[in-house]
C-alpha cells in the first residue's frame, strides 16, 4: 500500500503555509532546542488536540498522548513505562513548570473501562490491562461521589482525571517541586461537541467552565 495521499496533500498544504512563514522561528527551535514550560498529558483520542484546542505553534506544548489519559502511579520495577519516561523528561529534561492532564467528553478508554463484559480487541488485551489504572477512581466515585448528578461517563472521566493528578504525585521529584511551589498540577476536560474547556478547582476537585467560572453540575 502506498503512502497515505491526504497526508502527503496536508504536507504540502504545511509547507507553503506553515513552515516557509515561520523558518526562522523553527530554525530557532531546531538549533536552540525546545524550552516549553508546559507538559499536557492528553488522550490518544484523534478528535482531541492539545495543540488545537489551546491555539500553540512547536516549542509551545510538551505532549505525552495514551488512552483515557492515564497516568500510572510511580513505579521503580517493571517492564515499559512510556507515559513515566515522557514525564520524568518533561519534569527533569525540560523543567516545566505546568503538567496538565487534559481528559475529554466520550473517552473511549472510559467507556471501556464501563463496559465490564466487553470483548478484548486482541489476544493481548493491553487496552483492558492499560485500563485497569481506573480502578481506584471507580471505587473513590462509589465510595464518595464529588459531582452530582453528572451521567455516569462524565463522572468517570472527571473521575479518571483526579486519579492521574493523585498518581502524579507518587512520583517523589513532582510532589517535591509541587510543595516547593516550583511545579503545578492542573486537571483539565475539553467537550468535544461544544468546544467548551472544564478545568478543575484544586480546592474542591469541581470542574468549572473556562470562562464562565460555573460549576459543571447534573440535571
Amino acid at each position: 500500500m502506498t503512502f497515505p495521499a491526504d497526508l502527503l496533500s496536508g504536507y504540502s498544504r504545511y509547507r507553503n503555509k506553515s513552515f516557509l512563514p515561520n523558518k526562522r522561528a523553527l530554525e530557532d527551535l531546531a538549533i536552540y532546542g525546545q524550552k516549553p514550560k508546559v507538559l499536557v498529558i492528553g488522550c490518544c483520542d484523534s478528535r482531541v488536540t492539545p495543540e488545537g484546542i489551546f491555539d500553540v505553534g512547536p516549542g509551545e506544548l510538551f505532549v505525552v498522548r495514551n488512552v483515557a489519559n492515564l497516568v500510572p502511579p510511580y513505579e521503580e520495577h517493571g517492564d515499559y513505562h512510556g507515559t513515566s519516561a515522557a514525564l520524568e523528561f518533561a519534569v527533569h529534561g525540560l523543567k516545566v513548570e505546568h503538567i496538565v492532564v487534559l481528559g475529554h467528553a466520550r473517552c473511549g478508554g472510559i467507556a471501556a473501562f464501563r463496559a465490564e463484559d466487553a470483548e478484548p480487541l486482541s489476544p493481548g488485551n493491553f487496552i483492558g490491562k492499560w485500563i485497569t489504572l481506573l480502578q481506584p477512581a471507580a471505587r473513590t466515585l462509589a465510595c464518595n461521589p464529588v459531582d452530582h448528578g453528572l451521567e455516569p461517563q462524565m463522572a468517570m472521566e472527571f473521575a479518571g482525571i483526579r486519579q492521574s493528578l493523585k498518581n502524579l504525585r507518587t512520583f517523589p521529584w513532582v510532589e517535591d517541586l509541587e510543595t516547593k511551589n516550583r511545579l503545578a498540577l492542573h486537571g483539565a476536560w475539553f467537550d468535544i461537541r461544544s468546544g467548551q474547556l472544564k478545568l478543575m478547582d484544586p480546592e474542591t476537585a469541581l470542574f468549572h467552565d473556562a470562562e464562565t467560572n460555573q460549576v459543571v453540575v447534573g440535571v
